[in-house]
């Protein structure tokens, strides 16, 4: 039985590990998290080698002969292996809890020369803030290898989730808390960055590019960044795709610029359409239409898509952006003009 047991235990193990497959761990916390999957893994094949081996030798080995109408033997129990599979399989579980402690431990204390971006989700997209390179904003999170990066994350509206597999690690972001998590990326590379916890209709579309560079592109990325064009300095359409795609209102994930169509009506071609409502009205989209459709979404919906899925609250996001535009360049802009000039150049 013993020699059943270790090959059983050795042919699962090999098993797991095809079916099982985790990606490529990319980071420093994966190496610990790896460790720590697979002694799991070991275990989980030794305990069902160890109950299925015994059962089926028994059942192969001591079964009842033909011939043979007599009792089996009266086994009233035995003390000593009541004791030791009590006492076993505790230390084991207390040994496992131990080892995770220390694992959490490991990838969440703090580290030499971290640097710290700030993450916020919404429905239904990510965007990246960079408090320490001049405060640059991105659509996509480019950080560098072999850096200890701190992101302190806020969501905006519901809960989401801060998932890259090959990083391992994983952190919900809550409404009205932030919430940290700690990555130090081993590889260069582009990743996939997903959010893990349902959102809402569109939670299958929350992804956003990491991007793992070196120190070198990192700080031509931070210049590039901190020298694109003031606000003062762009046109009301650049500003308008500028929002659409880069600052994180969200617009990008349910308005498409090429015709497909998404949680809301593709911007393409809009200005200037005839739309029909859900309430059976029709009206044709100008100046006065999309500002209200920004500002007052569901006074007027268009027929086919739901109400209350875009966020009502964009009078006051827009409001506090453009103060500190105001603040920062001293001049005075209108987001939603710019959406409206945007908008008009997508014939």
């Amino acid at each position: 039985m013993a020699i059943l047991v270790a090959l059983s235990t050795l042919g699962l193990r090999f098993l797991f590990e095809y079916i099982l497959a985790l990606p490529r761990a990319s980071s420093a916390e994966a190496i610990p998290i790896d460790r720590l999957f697979n002694g799991h893994y070991w275990m989980i094949a030794f305990l069902f080698s160890l109950i299925m081996v015994m059962m089926l030798y028994a059942v192969f080995v001591f079964r009842r002969g033909d011939d043979d109408e007599t009792d089996g033997p009266h086994i009233h129990g035995n003390t000593r292996l009541e004791i030791g599979w009590t006492i076993v399989p505790t230390l084991v579980v207390l040994g496992f809890g131990v080892w995770g402690a220390i694992t959490l431990n490991e990838i969440t204390r703090p580290k030499p020369q971290e640097m710290v971006v700030n993450v916020t989700g919404k429905q239904w997209v990510w965007s990246f803030g960079y408090p320490e390179q001049e405060d640059i904003l991105s659509a996509e999170l480019v950080i560098p290898v072999n850096r200890t990066i701190v992101l302190k994350m806020n969501a905006e509206d519901v809960i989401h989730s801060f998932w890259v597999p090959e990083f391992r690690v994983k952190q919900d972001l809550v409404p009205g808390r932030e919430t940290t998590l700690r990555i130090t990326p081993t590889e260069t590379g582009d990743f996939a960055l997903r959010c893990a916890e349902i959102c809402g209709l569109n939670h299958t579309q929350m992804v956003a590019t990491v991007r793992v560079v070196n120190d070198e592109a990192f700080t031509a990325w931070v210049a590039e960044k901190s020298a694109a064009p003031a606000f003062a300095e762009m046109t009301p359409e650049e500003r308008g795709a500028y929002w659409h795609s880069a600052e994180g209102f969200g617009c990008i994930a349910c308005h498409s610029l090429d015709g497909a169509p998404g949680v809301g009506p593709t911007w393409q071609g809009l200005y200037g359409r005839e739309e029909q409502l859900t309430d059976g009205s029709t009206v044709t989209v100008d100046d006065t239409y999309i500002r209200d459709s920004i500002l007052d979404p569901n006074k007027q919906v268009t027929a086919g898509f739901n109400p209350n899925l875009m966020p009502q609250n964009y009078g006051d996001q827009f409001a506090a952006r453009q103060q500190e535009i105001q603040t920062a360049e001293g001049v005075d802009i209108d987001i939603v003009a710019d959406f409206i000039a945007f908008i008009q150049t997508l014939e």
